[in-house]
């Protein structure tokens, strides 16, 4: 489904978002704020196809924008900032995180600035994924699969050439301390799980996690070790991050 400067994939079954696309081209950015801007259905889908205002309400519970919205806001006028800002609060847009998570990922949310910053170069162009990585033991809350882990896969031009980096982010430790939300199932094959831990995962076992076709991605993953993994279990060789430095990619950028 398209809006302005993103797209978004539904899950129909689960409610919510498969994947969603943004673009930013960060020589066009606005500061806008949000002050105004209601969250809404989207009316090219029926109620019953979306996840709305019930899973949130009375909760401790966020509607966490998956196309994150300051990395949206841009445009040639001032006309077309303003929609991409307000495209950005359709229910389609967003997934159930607990607060703490939600108002916890600095990291997690700066890894788009720091990448259109650092990496991208004079060319300041960079594609955003991200979206929810579903789970046979996600909890089900009034009725809706609230997802464990997010992913996002950034993609650029670097030196004239595609390349891309994944990251896998978890809200299990979080959800766990939500009365009203059932105890999350444990989760095989990945890294213990912490408060706002976030990783650096292959691109590889993103797609694994996800389905999503990532074929393009992960044959341009500048995570050194994503070109050696062979037969590697899927979170052998996720890579913690606790600051920007941690970051482990094969060309350069200024920390």
């Amino acid at each position: 489904m398209p809006y302005t400067h993103f797209s978004v994939r539904m899950r129909l079954d689960k409610r919510l978002a498969a994947v969603t696309g943004l673009g930013i081209d960060g020589r066009k950015l606005m500061d806008l704020d949000r002050h105004g801007i209601n969250w809404r259905l989207d009316p090219r889908l029926r109620e019953d196809q979306q996840t709305g205002e019930r899973v949130y309400a009375r909760n401790n519970i966020d509607r966490g924008h998956l196309v994150r919205r300051a990395s949206a806001v841009w445009g040639d006028t001032l006309a077309e900032a303003a929609q991409a800002n307000e495209d950005t609060f359709h229910y389609t847009n967003a997934a159930p995180q607990a607060a703490k998570f939600n108002q916890g990922l600095e990291l997690w949310l700066g890894m788009e600035s720091y990448l259109l910053d650092h990496a991208a170069g004079h060319r300041r162009r960079i594609v955003v994924f991200t979206g929810p990585i579903f789970s046979d033991v996600d909890p089900v809350y009034r009725g809706v699969d609230i997802p464990l882990r997010f992913f996002k896969v950034a993609a650029l031009i670097h030196e004239g050439e595609l390349a891309a980096t994944g990251y896998v982010v978890d809200q299990t430790p979080q959800l766990a301390e939500l009365p009203d939300v059932p105890r999350p199932g444990a989760l095989d094959g990945t890294p213990p799980l912490g408060p706002f831990r976030s990783f650096q995962a292959p691109i590889r076992d993103i797609a694994e996690l996800t389905g999503l076709d990532l074929e393009q991605l992960a044959a341009v993953d500048r995570m050194p070790i994503a070109a050696t993994l062979g037969a590697a279990a899927i979170g052998s060789s996720w890579r913690e991050l606790a600051a920007m430095e941690d970051l482990d990619l094969d060309f350069d950028l200024e920390f």
